[in-house]
């Protein structure tokens, strides 16, 4: 087979989305069975619907891919690149609630399933390699797929036990234990995500988590 042809679409100044060759775009595809295939076999009919569904993408770093009050119009999977999932307090404070640590769906999940505006926004941290797919392309695979029904409902359940653990962790685990929990966990933010962000994540400030890693460093 050929080389894909290269598409380039900007967005804006910052904003850039690449589409390149088969073999890059095979990376990202791989990428994302390999990511699936941790909870469930995928068979090639399901990889040939992904390739044909999930749109291969390049976003440049601080690229805003969602805002609050707008309806989500894609799932993503990152597949390389550091993103976090933000909404803004009564007081006007950015609070960060998601993190990854590698590659993973990304989305404000419940909206884009339900298509109502999110609260959330979503913001590359990195450039970012993304797989994105509608609304309604995730409506017609299911219809055909062998897999993504089951899959869904696994990744939904996933996601309500990590919202539930962070939420226990916030709640029973001193900023100490919460901060090595994530450095023992997801030693990729710590490496990759601004310092406020991840003391966002772990809900102090930034200069209690400072005081917390000269402490453990000392």
């Amino acid at each position: 087979m050929g080389p894909w042809p290269i598409f380039i679409v900007t967005l804006s100044l910052t904003d850039v989305i690449l589409v390149g060759s088969f073999t890059t775009m095979e990376h990202y595809y791989e990428t994302l069975f390999s990511y699936i295939e941790q909870t469930i076999e995928l068979p090639e009919h399901d990889r040939a619907q992904c390739r044909d569904s999930f749109k291969p993408l390049w976003f440049a770093k601080d690229t805003m891919l969602e805002v609050a009050g707008k309806i989500p119009l894609h799932h993503n999977f990152i597949v390389s690149g550091h993103m976090r999932k933000f909404y803004v307090n009564d007081k006007g404070e950015e609070v960060t609630v998601d993190l990854n640590n590698g590659p993973r769906f990304f989305t404000s999940y419940y909206a884009f399933v339900k298509q109502t505006s999110s609260e959330e926004f979503l913001q590359c941290l990195t450039d970012c390699e993304l797989l994105r797919i509608t609304k309604d392309d995730a409506d017609r695979t299911a219809k055909t797929s062998y897999t993504q029904k089951d899959y869904t409902i696994r990744l939904f359940h996933q996601i309500m036990e990590e919202d539930k653990q962070r939420m226990d962790d916030l709640a029973n685990l001193s900023a100490d234990q919460r901060y090595l929990k994530l450095v023992r966990n997801s030693p990729n933010i710590i490496r990759h995500v601004p310092l406020k962000y991840i003391a966002s994540f772990l809900g102090i400030k930034a200069e209690s988590l400072s005081r917390i890693r000269r402490e453990i460093s000392s």
